[in-house]
């Protein structure tokens, strides 16, 4: 689509909608593994296998919540294929031409943290190989600086580096990439869990790991109820859905160059429950396998790998989940920063250095390293803040408009979305309404519920998805009476 008469404060080559739609349900697939498939998501899989108590429990929870995954991811992917705009550009038609700047720095702010969280744990994996060298392990034990060890700063900037190479070349490469890097860590996912089974002596579906040790690695995530319970069970599901909540906001960049619904259904249905309840799967026999080889809950594939008595071996173990690393941090943590900070300053700033801004951050934030802790307590955190913003979009895209967006408009200072001089009002009073119940009130008071924090995603999209649609509805019923007077 050609737009006609289009802001230059609105529209840039990266920025307008899709021309060239060859991503077909292989590469939308590969954007789930490429975004799944880290050491981040292993390990947030095996974390959250501790809070079911045995394996049938873990399948079912996070079966049921990859299914809700798959019905959201959908949503939002539809709208991509339809317009063919990226994130920001869409967010203009609920919070206007101006005001989508503000839900797109602040998906943009929420992947450069977990550009970081996953970038330190790709040079984790480098990390615990080479201390295997005792010359290596000498030096990281004496050299400490920017609150880490002198091995981990080094690998942490050369991984760091390593990705910039990626978007040189803008989202072609980015297909290129992650359709290798996906499938990749796969066969190291295989190969690692065969091991760990072949040297335990058995293939185990149900787990024997106390649970007294199970309440131990539990005991601070912030997670209701005991391991096995239903409660634990439901905040598992929940946990798991809000992991994605930031890709909920930006599916469309990669949707929008599918050619249609079909492939992009295709892609999603392999990538996201058949694909999620595979991974998990192995997460799981790996844990259990790890537990009965070395007696002791390892969280980490790094962890697991640096234990393996062939060098090679780890060696192939750690490139592997670095490389798969790599592909997560190009899908979900340099592609929508790309976008949203373009959408910020279109004349100064297109793709790649929109990239590079996302990158910088991270290497600022690294010395302080907010996403240490716990697993489920960063993801909870982390996706409340975006919770509000997809209920308003979602509500005004199919509940407002019914799926229909004058796209040639969203690029336009003075069409449709220019509402109260380019901002929205009644957006961001429904998403700052729901902002207050899903992040600041369950992180910063006490006056919720302790288990609100674990659904504070779900509340921010249902609390502004409900009060964007009752002020829209009001405001539009208000204007269909001016008009008929």
């Amino acid at each position: 689509m050609t737009i006609q008469g289009a802001s230059p404060d609105l529209y840039n080559e990266d920025l307008a909608p899709a021309k060239v739609r060859n991503w077909g349900p292989f590469s939308i697939f590969n954007v789930w593994t490429s975004d799944v498939h880290s050491l981040w998501g292993y390990y947030l899989a095996a974390s959250l296998f501790l809070f079911c108590g045995g394996f049938v429990n873990f399948i079912i929870a996070i079966g049921i919540g990859s299914l809700i995954i798959y019905v959201l991811m959908n949503m939002v992917g539809y709208a991509g294929v339809k317009t063919g705009v990226p994130y920001p550009v869409l967010a203009r038609a609920s919070f206007g031409i101006w005001g989508a700047n503000i839900p797109a720095l602040v998906r943009a702010i929420v992947a450069c943290f977990w550009y970081g969280a996953q970038t330190a744990a790709a040079s984790g994996a480098i990390v615990a190989l080479l201390i295997r060298s005792q010359w290596f392990a000498d030096f990281n034990q004496n050299t400490h600086f920017l609150g880490h060890t002198g091995l981990e700063v080094i690998c942490f900037a050369v991984i760091w580096a390593l990705q910039l190479l990626i978007i040189q070349k803008g989202m072609e490469t980015v297909r290129r990439f992650q359709d290798w890097a996906g499938p990749a860590v796969w066969v190291m996912m295989l190969i690692l869990a065969i091991y760990l089974c072949v040297k335990s002596g058995t293939f185990a579906f149900t787990s024997d790991i106390p649970m007294d040790v199970l309440l131990d690695k539990t005991k601070d995530a912030g997670v209701p109820g005991t391991p096995g319970s239903w409660t634990s069970l439901f905040a598992v599901a929940a946990i798991w859905v809000t992991y994605f909540s930031a890709l909920y906001l930006n599916f469309c960049d990669f949707a929008r160059y599918a050619p249609d619904k079909a492939s992009l259904r295709k892609g999603n249905i392999w990538g996201l429950p058949v694909n999620l309840i595979l991974f998990s799967l192995v997460a799981g026999v790996t844990t259990i396998a790890a537990f009965d080889v070395y007696g002791e809950v390892l969280l980490h594939p790094d962890q697991i790998s640096a234990k393996f008595d062939s060098w090679f071996l780890a060696a192939l173990a750690a490139l592997t989940f670095a490389v798969a690393t790599l592909g997560i941090n190009v899908v979900a943590n340099f592609v929508s920063p790309a976008f949203d900070f373009s959408n910020v300053f279109p004349r100064q700033i297109d793709f790649k250095k929109g990239g590079y801004i996302a990158a910088l951050i991270a290497l600022v934030l690294y010395p302080f390293a907010p996403w240490e802790g716990s697993a489920a307590s960063f993801v909870n955190i982390i996706g409340a803040t975006m919770g509000p913003i997809f209920g308003v979009m979602m509500v005004d895209y199919y509940l407002i408009r019914k799926g229909e967006v004058d796209v040639e408009a969203l690029y336009r200072e003075d069409g449709e979305f220019r509402f109260q001089g380019g901002w929205h009002v009644n957006a961001f009073v429904a998403a700052g309404i729901g902002a207050i119940f899903s992040s600041v009130l369950p992180n910063f008071t006490n006056w919720l519920p302790s288990w609100w924090g674990v659904y504070g995603w779900f509340f921010g999209v249902a609390i502004a998805g409900a009060i964007y649609y009752v002020l829209r509805t009001m405001a539009l019923g208000a204007r269909a009476r001016m008009a008929k007077a």
